[in-house]
């Protein structure tokens, strides 16, 4: 059963809404970590929120709370709980694969936070046409694969930040160290790389070993961590573009003093969007050791 969106977000605060997508898996329910601030109206911004691989939606929920409280934004972390989607090919991956068998494109994961976004339209909960996109760490997988495999009409602006690897932007490679294998086309390809991505990578996200780094052939060949292979994703996005005499609008934006922090880098892609600025490692309250 959809849940009643306008009911559950009718007051402001804190929600917890359990969702189940058929389209999907009705067996994989996800669960729509929300707040909405005081000053929210159906004109305001909406920030789709991935969190990382620890299923963690309600914590990455809260670190933009004070960025909506500021700005008036609805937050929505579609949150990919453990017990129904337990590894990376369920999350990260997005449920593309069922073995060597290629899942029909509405079934997948990544169609998820836009038919959540679609049902908050159709219950009155907003009248944007469109909608930011935050992932960090597996988040940031999955938000630059949903880019890749989504229609982009109902997306503002997207942020993927320090993700583990990268689907590189070619059909010549099978998904997920590529896009080819799964029925994306030429013309969506372009459309990807004309797509304004902001690529967010902390300069100190430098770990070359541990259980959150993707470690098999493909991810290190696109470099030794996740500050490096940002920028090999760039690469290869402009070079793909050379290849097809098209544009590529990617940007990658360094961040000072930043590692592995899902809090600190909420924080910077808040500051982007809605003040137009790059904050600072201590603005942004960076840890040693952040959230995944």
């Amino acid at each position: 059963m959809t849940p009643d969106l306008a009911t559950a977000l009718s007051a402001p605060g804190r929600a917890a809404i359990p969702w189940l997508d058929p389209a999907c898996d009705p067996e994989r329910p996800v669960t729509l970590h929300c707040y909405r601030p005081e000053g929210f109206t159906p004109d305001s911004p909406v920030v789709l929120i991935q969190h990382g691989m620890l299923r963690n939606g309600d914590e990455y929920r809260d670190f933009w709370i004070p960025a909506a409280d500021r700005h008036g934004l609805l937050l929505v972390a579609p949150t990919f709980v453990a017990l129904h989607w337990p590894q990376a090919e369920h999350y990260n991956n997005g449920l593309v694969l069922e073995g060597d068998r290629v899942r029909p494109r509405d079934s997948w994961a990544y169609a998820i936070p836009l038919r959540v976004f679609a049902a908050l339209q159709a219950a009155g909960v907003t009248r944007r046409a469109r909608a930011y996109l935050f992932g960090h760490s597996a988040g940031g997988q999955f938000a630059h694969r949903l880019l890749s495999t989504q229609k982009h009409d109902a997306l503002e602006a997207v942020i993927a930040g320090n993700a583990g690897w990268y689907s590189l932007p070619t059909l010549d490679t099978r998904f997920p160290a590529g896009l080819g294998g799964i029925g994306v086309t030429h013309q969506e390809l372009v459309k990807l790389l004309a797509y304004p991505l902001t690529i967010l990578a902390g300069d100190q996200d430098t770990e070359t070993q541990g259980p959150s780094l993707p470690s098999q052939p493909e991810a290190i060949a696109q470099g030794p961590h996740r500050f490096a292979r940002a920028h090999h994703y760039l690469k290869a996005g402009q070079a793909e573009a050379a290849r097809r005499n098209t544009a590529c609008n990617w940007r990658l934006v360094p961040v000072a003093g930043i590692g592995h922090d899902g809090a600190a880098m909420s924080r910077v892609a808040a500051a982007l969007w809605f003040e137009n600025r790059l904050i600072t490692a201590e603005e942004a309250g960076a840890q040693t050791a952040g959230a995944l």
